[in-house]
């Protein structure tokens, strides 16, 4: 009875998030709902707690958003997208693909999805809504780009499967590429055409974002948005040593040099700064806590521990399990991690009993995991992306689907065959 209601309840709360309802008080209202249901009222009180001091999310999200108001109240960001302006209208086919293939290059640089979303929607969602893009496509097409970590080998997936099969973590890597660059080519592909055929590839320009035909370009206050971004590529290619720093410390660098630049007031920027950091705190990371309220009230019920024992004892169709349990799994909780860990734990080391290798079956456990979280809405870079462009998560995922879908039939197609 429990996992029928925690089912009736999940299904509830994507029609809210669909209808468009707060999803702070679907996710958190349902999370005490199931918990309460499953007899532990007090473990998604806990995991608000939790997610309130999670500190990678906070320290990352808060900072770029603090940025983000500061590049945006010493009008920097104004000269980024005037600058740009020419360039766009030449190439305007190739800026939704460029913005998804841009995330995927800084995902496999910054493998944290959440680190991604935060500094390349910083940049990329509001240049794709000054050229037109619809805010919900141009979310999209940065979160569609955030799984480019599964060709890090410091991905955590990678050594698992790596330990396991008993070879480099590199020969994993070395498998699993095709697959991964195939599939972002078919979601690149899918994205694109979909944001054609639903009109929202050009004429949504905000107010804010507006081109000026008569603005001065400050091409030195133009540089200013990306300085940190730069900042995070160099330094994750050991190219410079120096600048190898996380992202708060990059935003932080990268708004010193917009006051430096721009002769701001310090107390302006400043204040400017921080009450970014607060409304990210409360439009981002809010939400976020409330995904992991949600997320503690499925596993306190009982349906997530329901999910991997179905998939693990279920070895006449270990195949299926490998490639669309994870990818399920990853889109229902927002995280692919504790799918595609207890598949590769349980299943992977017994891949040649039914006639697989440990790395192809590891391979195809990670890829759908990584792209259920990707297409999931309530995932914390789904999120992030989201409070970006002020639009609901739910839009993410409508527009992700098809391409997330895509691209797992077409990895799995690779990797099996």
């Amino acid at each position: 009875m429990m996992f029928l209601a925690g089912g009736i309840i999940t299904c509830a709360v994507v029609a809210a998030l669909i209808k468009g309802y707060d999803a702070r008080v679907v996710l958190i209202g349902s999370g005490l709902l199931m918990a309460c249901i499953g007899g532990a009222p007090m473990a998604p009180l806990d995991a608000f707690a939790k997610s309130m001091t999670n500190s990678g999310l906070i320290q990352a999200v808060c900072s770029v958003m603090g940025f983000a108001m500061a590049v945006r109240f010493t009008e920097c960001d104004k000269h980024l997208i005037n600058a740009m302006a020419s360039v766009i209208s030449k190439v305007r086919f190739f800026l939704i693909p460029g913005v998804v293939i841009g995330t995927y290059l800084v995902n496999i640089a910054l493998p944290s999805a959440a680190g991604t979303a935060a500094a390349a929607g910083a940049i990329f969602i509001p240049l794709l809504m000054a050229a037109g893009v619809g805010p919900a496509m141009a979310a999209a097409a940065v979160k569609c780009g955030t799984y480019g970590s599964m060709l890090n080998p410091g991905l955590a997936h990678n050594p698992f499967v790596a330990k396991i099969a008993g070879v480099d973590v590199m020969d994993v890597i070395g498998f699993h590429y095709k697959a991964n660059l195939a599939s972002l080519l078919v979601a690149t592909i899918c994205i694109t055409v979909l944001a054609h055929i639903l009109r929202e590839d050009k004429g949504h320009i905000p107010e804010h974002l507006q081109v000026e035909a008569d603005f001065k370009v400050n091409y030195l206050y133009a540089l200013m948005p990306v300085v940190p971004i730069l900042i995070l590529l160099l330094g994750s290619t050991q190219l410079v040593p120096i600048f190898k720093m996380g992202v708060p410390q990059a935003m932080i660098i990268g708004a010193l040099l917009t006051l430096v630049v721009t002769r701001t007031s310090p107390k302006a920027i400043g204040d400017a700064f921080f009450d970014g950091m607060g409304q990210a705190y409360g439009k981002i990371i809010g939400i976020i806590i409330s995904a992991g309220v949600f997320v503690s009230g499925l596993t306190t019920i009982g349906l997530v521990r329901l999910f991997i024992e179905a998939m693990l004892n279920n070895p006449a169709i270990v195949k299926i399990c490998a490639a669309f349990g994870p990818f399920l799994l990853g889109l229902l909780t927002g995280s692919g991690d504790a799918a595609t860990f207890a598949f590769n734990e349980a299943i992977t080391p017994h891949a040649a009993d039914f006639g697989m290798s440990p790395v192809q079956m590891g391979s195809m456990a990670t890829l759908g995991g990584t792209l259920g979280r990707t297409m999931s809405p309530i995932a914390g870079a789904t999120i992030i992306c989201a409070g970006i462009a002020g639009i609901n998560p739910m839009e993410i995922t409508k527009r992700n689907a098809i391409p997330m879908l895509c691209a797992l039939t077409v990895g799995m197609m690779i990797l099996l065959f």
